[in-house]
């Protein structure tokens, strides 16, 4: 019997150059975040927050509670252990408006830095908007609109474009600090949240472009609103709704109780006391700054401050591809087969006399890394457990419906094309141009894995191309034998897709 190997290197992740963990000392949250490594698309490899209110009554008292920290530092105890044994090679610790602001931050920073071992940095709101800016910048593909991250004590406005971060402020707007500005009162909250943000006239320019939504707060309302309508996909990151129809759902959550909302209990506990004034904010944003749509962010300061440590040529990296690739890495049988296909699908293309766009090319690059991920698996469930995968993994720089793509690109590869097969919900997500690519190329990649048994090394001997109307696979000599019923089949079913007969020739 041959051994099972006990390598002492785990083989499911990333380990060089090692763990990077941030700890984000909120208004509201406590969080630590340990991601796999320090890279384009990061990974995290253990999340934990903890509800510590440290911003709760400053506004008053101009102090943090003794409670509220005692709460903090019981947590940041727990965080430095599963740093160390994590073995994190890297901390870092932000720190955000209630300890910047506080009469006892300072003395609280101290034993912060005794507990946790390392230096804490204390963001200015300046820091905060540079950072938010940065984590869209991350994680959406040539954002351009204005990006707001909603904390318990502040809200951090900022133009990002193309040409780089433009205007911006932090309002003493955060959830906790209105609710407790406003005693509790919604309307006040409403019209101080007015009052504060007529001071910012530039907000208009943001008119007809983006408003990208940050926050533990905004989230939960985009969370509650995707639930209610039934959205198919419950992947908050680019869930995009327009403006006018978040203005009306902001509206409905400060005027009803949120008891009688449909949903929400998808919404924790801790969380539903600052929702209305979240909405309230979110209100008063769209109307100053008149976005065309609000798009909801997974990535903030965090991912920002780590996006901001990596050198220009990894901030040039495109974040699909890499985290695309990435994953073929760890669940592909040959990792440096998709090179290939990439190459061989473009003559696909081609005979189907498709004429990709930029953005096309780009999801299909990342469909054909992911083309073998689902090896692995039982038969009858290669296609659905890729479709899973691919559909709620953890991918950036990428809308829903480019998720969509990917998803049935990949299902085809493995089922065929069995529209039958799949759920009538992730189908909707896409639109007919994309479902068409999809169907071309989940066929083409079908083909290509029976002539190369996904391996590296023989699929770019063979060539697809259009004969006199004929969709043609050409085999040299050399690969006569690979010829048979099968693969055939599969090139019949590839012509069909692009409504034209095809036949297998050996040159």
């Amino acid at each position: 019997m041959t051994d099972i190997s006990t390598s002492d290197e785990p083989r499911g992740r990333f380990t060089d150059p090692g763990p990077i963990a941030i700890i984000d000392i909120g208004s509201n949250s406590v969080r630590l975040v340990i991601y796999e490594r320090l890279a384009r698309n990061p990974t995290a490899l253990f999340n934990e927050k903890i509800l510590a209110g440290l911003g709760r009554g400053v506004g008053a008292t101009g102090r943090l509670g003794d409670e509220n920290v005692d709460t903090a530092q019981r947590a940041l105890v727990r965080f430095r252990r599963v740093c160390d044994h994590v073995g994190v090679t890297e901390l870092h610790i932000l720190a955000t408006a209630a300890a910047r602001e506080a009469e006892n931050g300072p003395a609280f920073i101290a034993k912060v830095e005794s507990i946790c071992r390392a230096k804490v940095q204390i963001l200015s709101g300046r820091d905060e908007a540079f950072y938010s800016a940065m984590g869209v910048f991350s994680g959406f593909w040539r954002a351009d609109g204005l990006v707001g991250d909603l904390g318990g004590g502040s809200l951090e406005l900022v133009d990002i474009s193309a040409h780089g971060i433009g205007d911006g402020r932090t309002f003493p707007l955060g959830g906790i600090r209105l609710q407790e500005s406003s005693d509790k009162d919604l309307a006040l909250a409403n019209e101080i949240a007015r009052e504060e943000l007529d001071k910012a006239d530039w907000l208009g320019k943001a008119k007809n472009r983006d408003f990208y939504a940050i926050g533990g707060t905004w989230r939960s309302l985009g969370r509650l609103h995707l639930f209610q309508q039934g959205y198919p996909l419950h992947v908050m990151h680019d869930y995009t709704v327009p403006a006018e129809v978040m203005i009306e759902f902001c509206e409905q959550i400060i005027r009803d109780d949120l008891s009688n909302e449909p949903c929400i209990q998808v919404i924790s506990k801790a969380r539903r006391a600052l929702l209305p004034y979240g909405a309230a904010v979110m209100r008063q944003t769209l109307l100053h700054c008149e976005a065309d749509k609000v798009v909801f962010s997974a990535l903030g300061v965090r991912e920002g401050y780590l996006y901001d440590l990596l050198d220009e040529e990894g901030k040039k990296q495109d974040p699909l591809i890499t985290a695309a690739h990435e994953l073929g890495v760890l669940r592909s049988r040959d990792p440096s087969y998709s090179a290939e296909v990439v190459e061989w699908s473009e003559q696909a293309m081609r005979v189907a006399g498709v004429d990709e766009s930029e953005g096309e090319r780009r999801l299909r690059v990342a469909a054909c890394q992911l083309t073998d991920i689902g090896w692995r698996a039982h038969p009858d469930y290669r296609g659905q457990q890729s479709l899973n995968i691919v559909s709620n993994g953890g991918f950036v720089g990428i809308d829903h419906a480019g998720r969509a793509y990917l998803a049935l690109t990949v299902f085809y590869r493995y089922e065929g094309i069995m529209d039958d097969a799949l759920s009538p919900s992730i189908r909707s997500l896409c639109n007919t141009r994309l479902m068409k690519l999809a169907r071309i190329l989940g066929a083409t990649l079908r083909v290509a894995a029976l002539i190369s048994a996904s391996m590296n090394g023989v699929l770019l001997k063979s060539k697809l191309s259009l004969v006199n109307g004929k969709l043609v696979l050409a085999l040299p000599a050399e690969l006569a034998d690979m010829q048979g019923d099968r693969l055939t089949k599969r090139l019949n079913q590839l012509g069909r897709v692009m409504d034209l007969e095809a036949e297998v020739r050996v040159l």
